[in-house]
């Protein structure tokens, strides 16, 4: 079997609150292959984006600190770089479509000198109008060689992220995280967003971290899904079988809270309660005060990851029990 592209090994962050250390990802092991599409799914605050962070070691140190664990791009740990070696994996190796194209695009820059930025920085020798036009061309923006000279603010929201995505492929990078692409935008907007980044890892060959709390998405982008709950991996599976047959009370939670088209209900189900935050977590199971079937025995002991079957991984002992 060939490396993983990208392996999280048992991976702590933590957070300084007030006068104390708080953990924010507490034990998260992951890995991508080339070429594949993860998506990592959760509420707000279950500790995504900073896992995702972590990858290219992106937060700032202080407020956070990496207390433990491995983060292994093509073998090498990123933990463990000098900030010299950490410039070529950054961008080069790893690139990032973050929540809100408007507030990570530069207001004051046109969008040519943008993506020249990351050009000069990973391919000095392709950094040039015709290669921009290339980029723009390729996520789909109509006359990019007038659109090229425009600001940000001249743009929708749809296609600020489009030059987002074409900053971030401008690098040719073999993994790309993309941190909720599609928050701030309309559904027809969101849908050819998705789309796109499937024809272009279809295209490029790279692999795909996606982001989301949006379990409907998941279906036709997806090769397997995480599940992260309170800074944990709680569920691991291929897309196919977990939409099929999920086994975490949390994640069957999360999927009886989606809507369905055409299946009109006087009130949308929720979960009740919020997810802790780091510092805050509960004895035990972190989900028990909002897990339908929890016991006594969730909150005095912490479930570790089991393996019911060959692909698969849950948190909860009790899963067979969680009903559809």
């Amino acid at each position: 079997m060939p490396a993983p592209l990208l392996e999280l090994r048992d991976l702590q962050v933590d957070f300084r609150v007030d006068d104390a250390w708080a953990r924010a990802v507490d034990g998260v092991s992951l890995t991508i292959a080339a070429g594949e599409t993860l998506c990592l799914v959760g509420e707000s605050g279950c500790g995504k984006s900073v896992t995702a962070l972590s990858i290219a070691r992106l937060l700032p140190t202080p407020p956070a600190r990496y207390t433990g664990g491995h983060v292994l791009v093509e073998g090498l740990d990123t933990l463990a770089m000098s900030d010299k070696e950490l410039r070529s994996v950054r961008g080069g190796t790893v690139s990032y479509i973050f929540q809100e194209p408007g507030a990570s695009l530069n207001p004051v820059m046109r969008i040519r000198d943008q993506i020249k930025e990351a050009l000069h920085l990973h391919r000095p020798e392709s950094a040039d109008d015709a290669e921009v036009v290339r980029l723009l061309k390729l996520v789909g923006i109509p006359a990019p060689e007038s659109r090229m000279r425009d600001h940000p603010h001249q743009l929708s929201g749809g296609m600020q992220q489009r030059v987002m995505i074409a900053m971030a492929l401008a690098t040719q990078p073999k993994l790309l995280v993309a941190d909720e692409p599609t928050t701030a935008l309309d559904v027809t907007i969101q849908a050819q967003i998705l789309e796109l980044l499937l024809d272009l890892k279809q295209r490029t060959g790279m692999a795909i971290l996606l982001i989301t709390h949006n379990l409907g998405i998941i279906g036709d982008l997806a090769d397997r899904v995480a599940v992260m709950y309170a800074g944990q991996v709680v569920e691991l599976a291929s897309a196919q079988e977990l939409l099929r047959r999920p086994l975490h009370p949390y994640t069957k939670a999360l999927m009886r809270s989606v809507p369905e088209l055409g299946h009109p209900v006087p009130r949308l189900t929720t979960i009740p309660g919020i997810v802790p935050g780091p510092g805050r977590w509960p004895a035990g199971c972190r989900f028990a005060p909002r897990c339908p079937i929890a016991k006594p025995e969730c909150s005095a002991k912490m479930p570790g990851l089991s393996e019911p079957e060959p692909g698969r991984a849950v948190r909860c002992p009790f899963s067979d029990e969680a009903g559809s």
